[in-house]
């Protein structure tokens, strides 16, 4: 199971993927690094694979050789919405101090 990293809509993908597939709920491109099982903000050019060309919109259709449809329900958007709540509870109990 596949979900947009964008919305987190569950993704009904037709293998091969074309580069012009769309998240039918908010029409976010599919085929792009922010769905790829290889997008990893933390490490060099946000991509786990070394072979991988330099991709600079993360979030937009390309035709990187490597795609591989992420397949975990959890995404970048997620994350990082985690850790802004962990840290706007943090400071919540700091200003209550």
């Amino acid at each position: 199971m596949s979900s947009c990293f964008r919305c987190q809509t569950v993704l009904e993908v037709v293998h091969p993927i074309s580069r012009s597939a769309e998240c039918y709920k908010c029409k976010t491109d599919i085929r792009c690094c922010g769905n790829c099982e290889f997008y990893d903000p933390k490490v060099y050019n946000e991509c786990r694979e070394t072979q991988a060309s330099r991709i600079l919109e993360k979030d937009r259709s390309n035709l990187c050789d490597f795609f591989k449809l992420r397949t975990t329900a959890t995404s970048v958007q997620s994350e990082s919405e985690k850790a802004k709540a962990a840290a706007e509870a943090l400071f919540r109990n700091f200003k209550k101090s």
